[in-house]
């Protein structure tokens, strides 16, 4: 059985010996580097050790922008960022689903990323990691993001599959795909399964089987199969807060799902409805843990029904609902942005009214 704990101790035995045979000379093996945010210009001097993944809530952030001008609000970037981790998550996810990476340029990635270390490192929680998404089309951009993403303070890479020629790809070519991506990366990976968005469906056999790499720390399941959630948890043992297991991490996609996940065997869940309510899917997680088994019920109705109008209505629907309850929040870029009449109307933060009561009594 494989164990992801003492990540680092592997990875230096399995380091090549500086040989000139050691290595084979392809492009994965070479540089991938972002001259504008590379290692010599300003790196964040928050960045090492790097900060070890646990068990609970997790938030995909959501990426702010000026509303006249659709350039980056970073003073938004960190004081939200500051909000969750008040809140207590256990991390922060940035170019998430929630944090529209598909409208971000390589260097505007590298600015949110950097600006939210800095911001929470700054209110007093330089230990909370900080996961990026990197995922894209090709392998040697994929690797190109997850050094950018460390050099701008990341810990982790959230890979999606590729799916640009996904009739093409065969489960053989995709575990070969994020093994040529782990074994690049400077930071440990974690699979994305979200086949809603890519069409690529990773099943249980292929995600237990990547979790032998020692650069591959972990899974998050967006299509909350928790029957494929229950295969990878009987093949892996994941970390829960109960039990370190092989230190793979599990987690749910979604906020819905979060009770189903822990029972599972899950180490927690990735919740974008936590931009809104962060303290109320924080609590849910805890009330689970302490055996308050219907209180955590009740709490996940009124979770699951707040969740149903974020996954519905997508960042819009959130970034709605931080402006009527919150006094922030902005808009998506276009083209995502609606019309001036879908900007105005209201039903998406009624639909989360419940959920913001609730998180203002915490």
């Amino acid at each position: 059985m494989s164990t992801h704990l003492d990540t680092p101790a592997r990875m230096a035995e399995l380091e090549p010996q500086n040989t000139s045979n050691s290595t084979p000379n392809t492009i994965y093996s070479q540089p991938h580097r972002n001259q504008t945010y590379s290692s010599t210009n300003n790196p964040p001097s928050e960045e090492l050790p790097r900060r070890s993944l646990k068990p609970g809530l997790y938030v995909p952030t959501l990426a702010f922008f000026s509303p006249e001008t659709e350039e980056l609000d970073e003073s938004t970037t960190a004081q939200h960022a500051v909000r969750m981790a008040k809140a207590g998550v256990m991390g922060l996810i940035t170019q998430g689903t929630y944090g529209e990476a598909a409208h971000l340029s390589h260097t505007e990635r590298g600015r949110i990323t950097r600006t939210t270390r800095h911001a929470v490192a700054a209110a007093g929680y330089p230990q909370l990691p900080l996961i990026v998404g990197c995922g894209a089309p090709s392998t040697s951009e994929t690797i190109e993001l997850c050094q950018d993403a460390f050099e701008a303070g990341g810990d982790y890479a959230l890979v999606l599959p590729p799916s640009t020629y996904k009739a093409q790809y065969t489960l053989p070519s995709l575990k070969t795909y994020f093994e040529d991506v782990a074994g690049a990366s400077p930071i440990p990976v974690l699979l994305y399964n979200y086949p809603a968005v890519t069409g690529v469906d990773l099943d249980a056999e292929t995600i237990a089987s990547l979790a032998q790499h020692p650069n591959i720390v972990g899974c998050k399941l967006t299509c909350n199969d928790m029957g494929k959630l229950n295969r990878i948890v009987a093949a892996v043992q994941p970390a829960t807060a109960a039990d370190r297991g092989s230190g793979f991490m599990c987690f749910g996609g979604s906020a819905d799902a979060t009770l189903q996940a822990l029972v599972g065997g899950g180490s927690g869940v990735v919740a974008g409805l936590a931009n809104v309510a962060p303290k109320a899917c924080v609590r849910l997680v805890e009330l689970y843990h302490l055996g308050e088994v219907e209180e955590a019920r009740r709490l996940q109705g009124v979770v699951a029904r707040a969740d149903r109008v974020a996954t519905e209505g997508g960042v819009g629907a959130v970034k709605s609902g931080l402006r009527a309850w919150f006094g922030y929040g902005g808009f998506a870029r276009r083209p995502l942005r609606g019309t001036e009449a879908e900007e105005k109307r209201e039903s998406d933060a009624e639909g989360l009214k419940e959920v913001v009561e609730l998180e203002k009594r915490l």
